[in-house]
This record gives structure tokens, C-alpha cells and sequence, in this order.
């Protein structure tokens, strides 16, 4: 398999051949796939998150049926042989015809999407109250966690888009000094957009003390000289010939005209922080080593109780998914795991910096597709 030829159908039948081996040895006897990404991953498919239901009805043993409303059919890309689609009209009960494709109420287990609606769980549980339920994630998340290498193809070109946006405001190409933190966050989503991404998630600008809140939305506030400004932006990316986008996620730190040496020293250990947590993402480590080795470069320079937040999170359909790079997280890293590594120092009332890429564990070592500059970029006040 190469970038430039995917055969989507080959892929998918390869992931369901390896959900339904999970599901047996978990137990599961069928999975109910509704809203979020184990669909689309699965069928190529992404559903509206209509009142109507959509679901992918996966036993165990006998044929896949998508649940579909009749008017987002037309919509639908070819799923393959795989998988049968059946579409209801409002005049019918999908939830009714679901309970046909599963069969009588046993004692049973039925693994239901994460993001369900309540009403579909519920709705399952009156036709079905002798079954248990689990969220499909138990069997899904292990397996979407590793990827294959067309996603790993499809995240890199994701994150060669953002590197662009990044390089454009490093090098003052997206103005930052006299703007608002709004003006800045609009110019960097429209860059995004420009680049090939279907849409942003996130375009999150914080300047000067609202820099130490690792999560502020880009509000009035103007970017004055001596400011340090983190910018933490993605989106979903859909390359060319692909059915289902996958995210890009980075992170840049600038500073309006020459910083102090409090900052230099701040960023200098933030940016020692991230090279020492992107050098332990290889195979056979955990997932929470990676926190401690970034975490560890933080607390020995006297900013530990600075880093409030987990170094990292996976990524790939969803901009936030397996593994999380967390103290506690054990899970092993192994070729294919994709998530960000993204420290970061905040001093509340004063500035924030962090500093993100995201990284693929190889066979090899680690491979951070990000290449935007690291340092701290400098920009005219």
C-alpha cells in the first residue's frame, strides 16, 4: 500500500475481520455503531448527529447492516460488500428494525457507541432488558489506537498543512502585534482552510496572562509588545482520494518583540521538555512514560506544579482519542500509536508558552510529523 493508492475497501474489510476477533474475545455479540468515529472508520461513513438514528448493526457472527435515514442515504459513500445498507423512512421505527436484525432478547452483550444518543441506549434497553451493555469503545479504541499505514500517510499530510499555517505566523505572514486574540484566531482558521482542511476544530489564541490558561477562547483582548502569545490550532484534513479525514493538532508559542530572560529560561526548559518526552515515544515504553520524561525536565528546573495538564493525547479521526499520554496510563506504546506531545509551563496572571507536535511511534523510534521551527519565534511589536 502506498499514499497516493488506498483501496478503502480492502482496509475496511481488514478492520472488521480484526473487531469481530476483539469482539469474541471480549465477549461482545454485536456492536451498535451510532455517532462518532467508530463509524466512519469502519464504513467510511460519518453520521449527521440527527434526532434520526443511523446505525451500523454488527453481530458477531451473520452480516453487518447500516441503519440509515432514507433522505442521508444519497449521501453515503460506496461501504463495499461488506455491509448491507438499509434505509428507513420516517414512517418507520429504526430502532424497531434493529431489534429484528439482532433477533429475540437474550442474556447477551451489546456494545453501544460512546456518543449515542440517550434516547437510542434507552430505547435499546426497553427491546433488549435482559442484555448488558458496554461502550463500544472497549472493543473499538485499541484497535483504532494503532494505525495503519494509509492513516499514518493521511495524519502526516494533516500535519504538513498545519506546519504551513505555523510557519506563516512565525514569520509574521499572520499578523499578530495591535490585533485582537479574535483577529489572529479567525486569520490562522482561514489559513487552515486554505490548506486543505474541511473544517478547524480549534483555533485557540491566548496572549499575555490569558497565555496561562491552556484552553482560553481567543476573545478582545489586544496583543501588545512584550506579550507572549500560544497558539494551539487543527483540524480535520481529508487528502485527496480519501473518504474520511483525519486531524491535525500543533501548538506555537510567539513572543511580541524581544523576550526577558525569564522567558528565554522558561522556554528554553519547555523546549528541552519536549525533545526529552518526544525521544522516550518508542515501542515498549508506556504511555505514561513519556508523561514523566517531559514532566520530569519541567519539575527539576522548579516549574513542576507550572505543568498543569497530561503531556498528550492520541489522534487520528477524532482529535482527541487512545492512548493519553498520562501519569497511571500504562498501556504499552507500539508502531502506530499517533498522538500529540505538547508540555507546557503557565504562570498565572503572567504568560503560558507550549510547545506541540504530533508524533508516530515507529518500528524504528519516534517520528514527530510536525517540522515547524521549535523555538521561540520572535515578531515585531
Amino acid at each position: 500500500m502506498n499514499d497516493a493508492a488506498v483501496d478503502h475497501h480492502t482496509l475496511r474489510s481488514e478492520r472488521l475481520r480484526r473487531v469481530r476477533q476483539r469482539m469474541g474475545e471480549l465477549g461482545v455479540d454485536a456492536l451498535l455503531l451510532s455517532h462518532g468515529a467508530d463509524l466512519p472508520w469502519l464504513t467510511g461513513y460519518r453520521a449527521m448527529p440527527l434526532e434520526r438514528l443511523t446505525l451500523l448493526v454488527l453481530p458477531a457472527r451473520g452480516d453487518p447492516v447500516l441503519l440509515v435515514p432514507a433522505l442521508e442515504a444519497p449521501k453515503l459513500p460506496e461501504t463495499g460488500a461488506d455491509v448491507a445498507v438499509r434505509a428507513w423512512t420516517d414512517f418507520e421505527d429504526p430502532l424497531s428494525l434493529a431489534s429484528d436484525i439482532l433477533g429475540p432478547d437474550s442474556d447477551r452483550c451489546l456494545a453501544l457507541s460512546d456518543r449515542a444518543w440517550a434516547t437510542t441506549l434507552l430505547g435499546l434497553q426497553q427491546r433488549f432488558p435482559a442484555a448488558r451493555f458496554v461502550l463500544s469503545s472497549s472493543v473499538t479504541a485499541p484497535l483504532r489506537a494503532v494505525k495503519d499505514r494509509a492513516e499514518i500517510a493521511a495524519l502526516r499530510r494533516a500535519a504538513e498543512a498545519a506546519d504551513r499555517v505555523a510557519g506563516a505566523l512565525q514569520a509574521a505572514e499572520i499578523a499578530v502585534a495591535g490585533r485582537s486574540e479574535a483577529d489572529v484566531s479567525r486569520d490562522i482558521s482561514a489559513a487552515l482552510v486554505a490548506e486543505g482542511h474541511r473544517r478547524v476544530n480549534f483555533a485557540l489564541v491566548g496572549s499575555g496572562p490569558n497565555g496561562a490558561s491552556p484552553h482560553h477562547d481567543a476573545g478582545n483582548r489586544v496583543i501588545v509588545e512584550g506579550d507572549l502569545v500560544v497558539c494551539d490550532f487543527g483540524g480535520e484534513f481529508v487528502p485527496q482520494g480519501e473518504e474520511v479525514g483525519y486531524c491535525s493538532d500543533i501548538t506555537r508559542t510567539v513572543a511580541v518583540g524581544e523576550p526577558g530572560e525569564e522567558v528565554l529560561l522558561c522556554y528554553s526548559v519547555l523546549q528541552a521538555a519536549q525533545a526529552v518526552g518526544v525521544a522516550a515515544a518508542r515501542a515498549g515504553a508506556r504511555a505514561e512514560d513519556v508523561d514523566a520524561a517531559a514532566r520530569t525536565v519541567i519539575a527539576d528546573a522548579g516549574y513542576g506544579n507550572r505543568f498543569i495538564h497530561r503531556t498528550g493525547h492520541g489522534i487520528g479521526i477524532e482529535e482527541h482519542e487512545d492512548p493519553y499520554l498520562v501519569a497511571g496510563n500504562r498501556t504499552p506504546l507500539v508502531a502506530g500509536h499517533a498522538f500529540s506531545v505538547e508540555p507546557g509551563i503557565y504562570l498565572p496572571d503572567r504568560f503560558g508558552m507550549r510547545l506541540e507536535d504530533i508524533v508516530v511511534v515507529g518500528d524504528d523510534g519516534p517520528e514527530p510529523l510536525n517540522r515547524a521551527d521549535h523555538g521561540l519565534a520572535v515578531v515585531e511589536p
